[in-house]
């Protein structure tokens, strides 16, 4: 049984061999294609017939007119050049480059055809004699082989010079998509990291605060702790997906703020305003749990009167903008003591979206002109970013 190739795998062959035009850093602008090769040959063949012009007025054809001698030269270099170019391609396809040997001779030859048949039917076309009067005189057929010949040695040459480039820079592109890739896996292990620092925070504050409760209340301990239960599975499952969407993300931050309305009990409202259209956006997972728990922790808990949270999302050009505005303390530096870990998670939350969208997405702290804070989330709404692709499988 008898494999035959694929297209890629006949094209991938084919680009062993570069056009001879490719040597020169200009013609490498341009993907190989029928069309391509067949004016790079015209235009080989045609420099070609212009040197070899010269050569000829230099070193003894110097009794023909030069437009004359340039027309008859072009019309026999392109004749073989265009020879030479089907005499490649049907080698490169039917012979197999694993004697190396046995298809640099067969190279040899046909190019060597092709001059030695060139000449006399180019010269044919132009004087109107019979081609077959080179052959009738051993002079001429031996003048035909030795260029045939040293046009072959040549032409050879070229077409291995080609080859060299062709392998180094797949050699290199093969180097950088290595290096890209070990790129990619260093920024998923650190969005992991980030990931991971930011879910600790949360739970850590939540047992806290249960554990405080059980002695003097008790049931609102137990209501408090079954959010919370309730809570974690979703945050468990949001933090192990690669993608998420933003009706998930409000899910969470639901469950969240239903834990600390718990806790803070009438000190707390919250309410959500996101069109239903928009819940299904694919987003990255656990965005947006750290501005409601920071707009909390900030904003809301050091106020003895509580406040509000409000979530809302909407299209923004080309960005989904998410905004968490709450009522509280504001910004006003220096009007308050730091708490512990302020600033820590809205740092995690800009590296993570540096990681994850580069200079495409935002993150902004606005103050409210009446009291509070909004943190803004613009992410770009691409289809191709708005969830970066992953290369670490879900453990």
């Amino acid at each position: 049984m008898i494999n035959t190739p694929s297209l890629s795998e006949r094209h991938d062959t084919m680009r062993e061999r570069g056009h001879p035009l490719e040597l020169i850093p200009l013609f490498r602008r341009w993907p190989s294609s029928l069309g391509r090769n067949l004016l790079y040959t015209m235009i080989w063949s045609s420099l070609l017939g212009l040197a070899l012009t010269v050569l000829q007025l230099l070193f003894g054809r110097a009794g023909i007119g030069f437009v004359r001698l340039l027309l008859a030269t072009l019309v026999i270099s392109n004749l073989i050049g265009f020879m030479i170019h089907g005499a490649l391609h049907l080698l490169e396809r039917y012979l197999p480059r694993e004697n190396i040997r046995l298809f640099r001779s067969a190279q040899v030859l046909a190019i060597a055809a092709a001059s030695v048949i060139g000449i006399p039917f180019g010269n044919a076309l132009m004087v109107g004699k019979s081609p077959l009067r080179f052959y009738q005189t051993s002079g001429a057929l031996v003048y035909l082989l030795l260029f045939g010949l040293m046009t072959a040695g040549l032409m050879v040459l070229v077409l291995v010079a080609g080859e060299r480039r062709l392998r180094r820079a797949a050699e290199t592109a093969r180097q950088q998509e290595q290096i890209a890739a070990a790129g990619r896996l260093v920024a998923e292990a650190r969005l992991r990291a980030l990931q991971a620092q930011i879910e600790p925070h949360f739970l850590y504050n939540t047992l806290a605060n249960v554990l405080g409760l059980i002695d003097r209340q008790p049931a609102k301990a137990r209501r408090m702790l079954e959010r919370f239960i309730d809570y974690l599975r979703a945050s468990l499952s949001a933090s192990r997906a690669e993608h998420a969407t933003l009706g998930a993300e409000l899910e969470l931050a639901g469950a969240y703020l239903d834990v600390l309305g718990v806790r803070l009990e009438g000190r707390l409202r919250w309410r959500v305003d996101v069109a239903a259209g928009l819940r299904s956006l694919p987003i990255a997972p656990m965005l947006l749990q750290p501005l409601v728990e920071n707009a909390i922790m900030h904003g809301i808990e050091p106020m003895l009167e509580g406040g509000e949270i409000a979530i809302g999302a909407r299209v923004d050009g080309d960005s989904l903008c998410i905004e968490v505005c709450d009522t509280g303390m504001g910004l006003h530096p220096g009007t308050a003591a730091p708490r512990p870990g302020s600033g820590v998670g809205l740092s995690n939350l800009r590296e993570r979206l540096r990681q994850l969208y580069g200079k495409s997405a935002q993150l902004q702290l606005v103050e409210n002109p009446a009291g509070g804070v909004t943190a803004r989330l613009l992410l770009p709404l691409s289809a191709n970013h708005l969830v970066p692709s992953s290369t670490i499988p879900t453990p």
